[in-house]
């Protein structure tokens, strides 16, 4: 047996994007900013369907992002930081609580909240994931968060004509 499997086609066009950043670690941050901004124009999404919200640190990303999933003004939400970890504990208490409320705030909206966190032992495994050697976690966060898009899109449609727009059958 052959099941049928769907997955959410990679275009933005006609969806809006929230982006939450997180300053600390800003010369971070701002690459992880823009790696997520690229994704989102380059795979369709206009100027005005993106806008970035600033907050201090990553322990402020779950709950602005509840308030912008709760809106209604964006299709996601897309939550980007930098935490590595030092010599105290301050690190499994930050990273813990963004994870678990990043995962709440779409869960409770049914908005997808996509988590793009960097969250490290170093920095220079921070720097290889914020545009080095690993890549943009900021772009990943933004080409999955456009693709879940189309996925909820998809599966809130079925059988409707625009489903096909929304979803690629993978065989």
């Amino acid at each position: 047996m052959q099941p049928k499997v769907h997955r959410g086609q990679v275009n933005a066009k006609g969806s809006r994007f929230a982006v939450v950043v997180s300053r600390w670690n800003d010369f971070l941050t701002s690459k992880l900013a823009e790696g997520a901004v690229s994704a989102l124009e380059s795979h369709g999404a206009e100027e005005a369907d993106v806008e970035v919200f600033m907050v201090p640190g990553a322990f402020e990303l779950p709950l602005t992002s509840l308030k912008l999933a709760n809106s209604g003004n964006f299709d996601a939400v897309i939550a980007l930081g930098v935490v590595i970890r030092g010599e105290t504990p301050h690190f499994d208490y930050v990273a813990g609580e963004a994870a678990k409320g990043i995962a709440q705030a779409g869960m409770t909206t049914g908005v997808p909240v996509i988590f793009g966190v960097v969250t490290t032992d170093t920095l220079e495994q921070a720097i290889n994931r914020c545009g080095g050697k690993a890549g943009n976690k900021g772009h990943e966060a933004a080409v999955s968060a456009i693709e879940v898009v189309n996925l909820h899109r998809g599966i809130e449609n079925r059988g409707k004509e625009s489903n096909d727009k929304a979803l690629h059958n993978v065989v």
